[in-house]
């Protein structure tokens, strides 16, 4: 879990540099403009995330050395960037550190549980909680 926290740490220090929301909500929009999009077999209704207002998609990847890679996309550009945060701290991750972690708290601590719209913190629940069942699928099935 420690390379979760220090990156939580880094996205922490970045969001403290800049001044108000609206330059945050700028950095984040440019943190989605990062994410290579998906493939349209990947924007499945499988990979599809229940619970955003937004088209949402997810992509779970194990990877041979117990690690997880998690890849996303979305029609909305604030979104993406919100997906690129989650991909940050939890793609390339072991399953086990991903539950172990405490995301609602991340969430508190780069301010965006208190700055996005209800319907956006939601969706950006709802992608964690995804990320998360995910992530325990794996961890049960590698025992």
């Amino acid at each position: 879990m420690d390379g979760i926290q220090k990156t939580l740490d880094e996205l922490a220090d970045e969001f403290d540099l800049l001044g108000d929301w609206e330059e945050r909500y700028r950095y984040v929009i440019e943190l989605g403009g990062d994410l290579a999009p998906l493939s349209e077999v990947e924007r499945s209704e499988a990979n599809k995330v229940r619970g955003c207002a937004s088209q949402v998609w997810l992509v779970t990847k194990p990877l041979g050395d117990g690690r997880v890679e998690f890849r996303g996309d979305s029609d909305a550009h604030i979104v993406r960037g919100l997906i690129a945060i989650l991909l940050r701290l939890f793609s390339g991750r072991r399953p086990a550190d991903i539950l172990a972690f405490d995301v609602r708290g991340a969430f508190k601590r780069l301010g965006l549980s208190g700055a996005l719209s209800t319907q956006r913190s939601n969706g950006l629940a709802s992608m964690a909680e995804r990320i998360a069942r995910d992530a325990a699928a794996l961890n049960a099935a590698n025992g």
